[in-house]
């Protein structure tokens, strides 16, 4: 399984700011290993990002996108102490979900 994501989530002036380190290689499938042989596309594809169970960011990725990829978002609104949840699934069926409070 892959690590536990960084998410952090901080209220100022009515307005939410979401940082979110998803690490994950995002591995394209164009690379050769050191034999020379395929490495296999291995990247998330779909993101979704939840606030007290209300979808407030879906996200599509692709293999363009590097390696622990970095998303920040602003939302309208929120309050401390809500839970924001944040869920990936990547080409092999992997899939991580994680959880921070608005601060």
């Amino acid at each position: 399984m892959a690590e536990p994501m960084r998410i952090r989530a901080q209220l100022k002036d009515g307005v939410t700011e979401v940082h979110v380190l998803m690490p994950h290689p995002m591995e394209t499938g164009f690379r050769k290993d050191e034999a020379g042989r395929p490495i296999g596309a291995h990247y998330i594809t779909d993101v979704q990002i939840s606030l007290d169970g209300r979808t407030v960011l879906g996200a599509t990725l692709s293999r363009a996108v590097s390696q622990d990829p970095l998303l920040y978002f602003r939302i309208q609104g929120g309050r401390a102490d809500q839970t924001l949840r944040v869920d990936w699934i990547d080409t092999l069926g992997e899939r991580r979900t994680d959880e921070a409070k608005i601060f």
